[in-house]
């Protein structure tokens, strides 16, 4: 029989995999922050007409990760999303923007110049991966929050279950650990997008100046994420049992030795994306290395959310009250809730299977020069 406790961890790693395939696709923001760098007007046309027939997929699974998280753990949803709102609107108009400037950028009466776009562009593919690593990173390191159920009871009190500091989320972006796996998470975008452009991109001088690019974004990412593995290894995290907390040193390197599966899923993603990199790097005219990069980094990203959330671990501490941190348990939807949306849940792989067929439509044909001074083609940006 499938119990209360089963529905709980079926959705946090169905929200994993959500959020891991988010990071993924934010090799479009990686491609936006390359845009400077790019000072031939046709091989910056090339880049933005690539990563334009990705960009909604970004910002749809952003929404689609931010909906599902609202309806199978909504204590974290208005704990995070209503109280470090400053965080999260910043993010939020980051990619409206973004939204404004694919459409509106080669549309016929622009008062505004393509290159005012490109430069909102370039902001979206900066705050965009670094403010999510932000906001991610608080699931391991921690927030200034606290939480007390009876406010919704008395609102005489207070209105709100959850009460944040006074900054509002802004605190979390000066925390330097946060920063370390926001800076991470940019440089990995880049290095997708470097990958994904290698492989979409037919253009010779391009593909040069790209794997110049994947080399130098490949060292800084390096730096970065291993800073932020070793200190997630030897952070101390807050363990629940029945309802009891308390701290635990190296939690989340004691996770990865308890779950060995999720150890082995790590190794291989691990695996996968420095292999995608080394071979683009060394083998001439290799473009493959997107689908490995692309594979690894999912893989990657769902075991750090996994291990944030499972063996009884508080994926969401408080800084201020430890009582208050958030855990699988303490935060979930009922278990009505959680059941009726694991049956919708069940058409998700008709959907995966929708974008990687629209993807690949979309993909047969290569972008040229060509295709951007062909009248006909309409569909440019």
């Amino acid at each position: 029989m499938l119990t209360y406790e089963f529905f709980q961890n079926y959705w946090w790693l169905l929200i994993s995999l959500l959020g891991a395939i988010l990071v993924f696709l934010l090799f479009v923001q990686g491609g936006q922050s390359m845009i400077p760098c790019i000072k031939d007007q046709t091989q910056r046309a090339l880049l933005i007409n690539s990563i334009g027939r990705k960009w909604e997929l970004t910002f749809t699974s952003l929404v689609v990760f931010g909906g599902a998280f609202f309806a199978s753990f909504p204590l974290f949803y208005s704990t995070s999303f209503g109280g470090a709102y400053w965080l999260w609107m910043i993010i939020l108009f980051s990619f409206i923007v973004q939204a404004i400037s694919f459409k509106y950028r080669m549309k016929s009466g622009n008062v505004y110049g393509y290159k005012t776009y490109d430069t909102l562009l370039f902001i979206n593919g900066i705050v965009g991966p670094v403010l999510l690593g932000v906001a991610v990173s608080m699931m391991f390191f921690g927030a200034e929050f606290s939480v007390n159920k009876v406010n919704i009871l008395n609102t005489s009190v207070s209105t709100s279950i959850s009460q944040w500091s006074s900054t509002h989320g802004i605190e979390a972006i000066f925390n330097a650990k946060n920063l370390v796996l926001g800076v991470a998470v940019l440089f990995l975008a880049r290095v997708q997008a470097s990958l994904y452009f290698i492989n979409n991109i037919d253009n010779e001088t391009f593909y040069k100046k790209q794997k110049k690019e994947l080399l130098i974004n490949t060292v800084v990412f390096l730096v970065f994420f291993l800073g932020f593995v070793a200190l997630l290894l030897t952070a101390t995290g807050i363990e629940s049992n029945d309802g009891q907390f308390k701290e635990v040193e190296y939690k989340y390197f004691k996770n990865l030795i308890e779950m060995p599966y999720f150890f082995i899923l790590f190794l291989i993603g691990v695996v996968m994306v420095l292999y995608a990199i080394i071979k683009t790097l060394l083998k001439s005219n290799y473009k493959k290395g997107i689908w490995f990069s692309g594979i690894g980094t999912i893989l990657v990203v769902l075991t750090l959310l996994c291990i944030a959330g499972y063996n009884n671990t508080a994926y969401y501490p408080s800084l201020l009250d430890i009582n208050s941190s958030l855990t699988i348990k303490n935060s979930s939807s009922s278990e009505f809730t959680l059941k009726t949306m694991s049956i919708v849940s069940l058409i998700v792989p008709i959907v995966i299977g929708y974008i990687w067929y629209s993807w690949y439509s979309l993909d047969k044909t290569k972008i040229t020069e060509k295709e951007l001074t062909d009248p006909v083609n309409e569909d440019k940006y």
